[in-house]
């Protein structure tokens, strides 16, 4: 089987993977899973939930760039990535994926601030005199 490519998205993060048959090993932005994320450990099981519910975590490799935003976005982006790039490698994985919500992207962003407005939704103090 040849590489597989599939892009995650979340909030203003964009992940392209490259998923190919292998060993187990992930590399984003040319460092290694926890040179990336370092001691996020909670970002590093989120970002692996796809491959362990597929039981593939030792035997693919990954290879991913992400940009935009910040480490939990990306990693969020990361997460949508793989699952679409299993599902394309796969067919059977949609099955596993779908019901945990893995293939839905998180389409939650920030909200813009509207003119006359303080913020998004809150207004200027009112004052009455």
């Amino acid at each position: 089987m040849a590489k597989v490519y599939a892009t995650g998205k979340r909030k203003t993060s964009v992940a392209k993977v490259w998923l190919q048959p292998g060993s187990g090993q992930i590399f984003v932005n040319g460092m290694t899973l926890d040179q990336w994320l370092g001691g996020l450990e909670t970002k590093k099981m989120r970002v692996m939930e796809p491959l362990l519910l597929t039981k593939q975590d030792k035997s693919v490799d990954i290879v991913a760039t992400t940009l935009g935003g910040g480490y939990s976005g990306q990693a969020d982006a990361l997460r949508h990535g793989i699952s679409k790039a299993l599902v394309a490698f796969d067919e059977d994985f949609r099955a596993i994926l779908k019901p945990k919500g893995l293939l839905t992207r998180d389409s939650r962003v920030v909200e813009r601030k509207k003119y006359g407005k303080k913020k998004a939704r809150r207004s200027p103090q009112f004052s009455k005199r």
